[in-house]
């Protein structure tokens, strides 16, 4: 039997670990045995969803950056679980996948989800190009930058969208003459996410002029380190009133369904699963031309997208929804007929058995 030790660098509810189930249901569902190892937990909730789906998750209790014990755990490990392939999710994980790979003599699958890279991981990941079986790109995007950034041959190269619809999931309702507009985002309170532009972009409004025909609120699910520093800028931006922080979303279908508008303003993405459901929900999309996001937004259709850290372009196409919301049922209707054909059910698991398919032609599986 093939048995896959699938490894993880966390089990935060963020975009890497979240999908972990969907993908390794699709390799059990083709006769493999699936067992997640995870080098730390962080905030952990990712991991119900994986339990619920009958995985078995071995969990390393250590840090982000304590690397050399992080090593030795996971050495244990597959020395012990003697996996016939080793599947990697994020750098930290794949770089130390990598290096047990070659050790071990076992094949190595490499998830790329991110096209901006720190450095030090990028060159390491040059350097240790030649090693993996196979490279796997989250996206378009990145399936392309990857291919180019570490020369990998076609062979080598396979691209597995990590979304795929749920045709039953909750939709969102039309805007109704009296009813207050809402604005939506669902992330971690990070950096990256650049709620500060968005802030920056609804005082830009404020200092135009601009009155909304509508009352409007801007509501935010998450969490993070960023929580008391965004209160603070929209207080001194002026905005405070405008933006509404509710906390982390345990049911973020539900959360989108409740929205007009769906925001996504970022500094860097990878394929971006929020704006994916979001448009499964049926709502039209403001967001910056980065990661996967220009290749599913179809700009004037389904949406309106804007370059990062620009937020004059931000304020016009908030500026844009705002005053005719009327328009925007029909473009979020639009957004779903994107994104059902693009990523059904079916594509998502004919993506992963292709992978496989591959790897036995090549011989590295039997």
């Amino acid at each position: 039997m093939i048995k896959i030790a699938y490894i993880t660098a966390s089990l935060e509810g963020s975009g890497g670990p979240l999908p972990i189930p969907a993908v390794t249901r699709v390799l059990r569902n083709a006769g493999v045995h699936v067992e997640v190892f995870a080098l730390t937990r962080r905030d952990g909730r990712a991991l119900p969803a994986m339990l619920a789906d009958d995985l078995q998750v071995h969990i390393r209790e250590g840090g982000d950056f304590d690397h050399i014990t992080a090593y030795r755990w996971l050495d244990k490990q597959m020395a012990a679980f003697k996996p016939t392939l080793i599947w990697t999710s994020v750098a930290r994980a794949s770089i130390i996948g990598i290096l047990l790979g070659r050790k071990y003599g076992v094949p190595v699958v490499c998830w790329q989800h991110n096209a901006n890279l720190k450095f030090s991981r990028k060159l390491l990941f040059y350097l240790l190009r030649k090693r993996p079986a196979m490279w796997v790109g989250d996206s378009e995007m990145v399936t392309e930058i990857t291919a180019k950034r570490f020369r990998v041959p076609p062979e080598k190269m396979a691209s597995w969208p990590l979304f795929s619809v749920n045709t039953n999931a909750p939709q969102a309702q039309p805007w109704q003459q009296g009813q207050t507009l809402r604005l939506g985002s669902l992330g971690r309170l990070h950096p990256q996410k650049a709620y500060d532009v968005l802030i920056e972009a609804l005082a830009l409004l404020k200092q135009r002029g601009f009155v909304a025909p509508v009352p409007f609120e801007v509501v935010i699910a998450g969490d993070g380190k960023e929580h008391d520093n965004i209160i603070s800028l929209a207080q001194r931006a002026g905005v405070a009133e405008q933006i509404r922080l509710i906390g982390f979303a345990d049911k973020p279908q539900d959360f989108l369904a409740s929205l007009h508008v769906y925001l996504q303003p970022s500094r860097v993405e990878g394929f971006c699963i929020a704006v994916h459901e979001a448009m499964q929900a049926g709502l039209p999309v403001i967001a910056t031309a980065v990661g996967q996001i220009p290749y599913t937004v179809e700009a004037g259709h389904s949406g309106w997208l804007v370059p990062p850290r620009d937020a004059n372009a931000l304020a016009d196409a908030l500026a844009d929804a705002l005053a005719n919301p009327a328009q925007l049922a029909a473009m979020g209707q639009a957004a779903r007929n994107r994104v059902l054909p693009l990523y059904s059910a079916e594509a998502f698991r004919q993506a992963g058995e292709d992978i496989l398919n591959r790897l036995k032609a090549q011989g590295v599986l039997s």
